[in-house]
């Protein structure tokens, strides 16, 4: 593609269309070539427009990277309200598990692996660059639980309320392919549920226990 076909394309798509056409075609790109072949010129190229496009808005290919798996895998869900808070956490896991596919889970843990080769860093930084507050979700989940009255208090550790994601996302890794709808009733039933029933009963003051039994 020219130079002025590479304009007329950017020409006609501008803003927000532009920019998820690019975390697109970024995808797309770690997808088919993984970490090694996820550049600028690759990835403009792919989105029919020029590398100062993309340096306008990430300037340097790790922000670029961090964009791309925002946009497909890190966006976090809005907070589900099914009416109960096994319904809740259910249904925001079934949609973590369900915008990864089969696919994701191996393509990211590769990616985990070349951003340590390449930076130094831990696969934990660019995990929470990516995930960003995952915690404020079920941290709303637990708050609309204590509204209704299936929970007296919404003082849980931090480590609990992210114990439900951070486990699906080592059943994902590990076995690199969505995970069956029963492990994810597992992990709400028996593990993260137990959890936060003891941990929302320490911090009720004994009178108001009381008068629950």
């Amino acid at each position: 593609m020219t130079t002025a076909d590479r304009a007329q394309a950017t020409t006609r798509r501008r803003g927000a269309a532009l920019e998820a056409a690019i975390l697109e075609a970024g995808w797309d790109q770690l997808a088919e070539f993984g970490a090694q072949g996820f550049t600028f010129e690759a990835v403009a190229e792919r989105a029919r427009t020029g590398k100062p496009v993309l340096y306008r808005r990430w300037p340097t290919r790790q922000d670029l990277l961090v964009a791309v798996l925002r946009h497909r895998v890190g966006t976090v869900s809005r907070a589900p309200d099914t009416g109960s808070l096994r319904g809740d956490v259910l249904a925001l896991l079934r949609s973590m598990n369900s915008r990864r596919g089969d696919d994701i889970p191996a393509l990211i843990s590769g990616v985990f692996g070349a951003y340590f080769a390449a930076t130094g860093e831990p696969p934990a930084e660019l995990r929470a660059l990516v995930l960003g507050d995952r915690r404020s979700t079920m941290s709303r989940v637990i708050e609309r639980a204590v509204q209704r009255g299936e929970l007296p208090s919404a003082e849980i550790p931090e480590r609990v309320l992210n114990l439900p994601a951070d486990l699906l996302r080592h059943e994902l890794i590990m076995q690199l392919r969505a995970v069956p709808d029963e492990t994810i009733v597992d992990i709400v039933d028996n593990a993260f549920l137990p959890l936060v029933q003891f941990f929302a009963h320490q911090h009720v003051p004994p009178r108001h226990q009381a008068a629950q039994t």
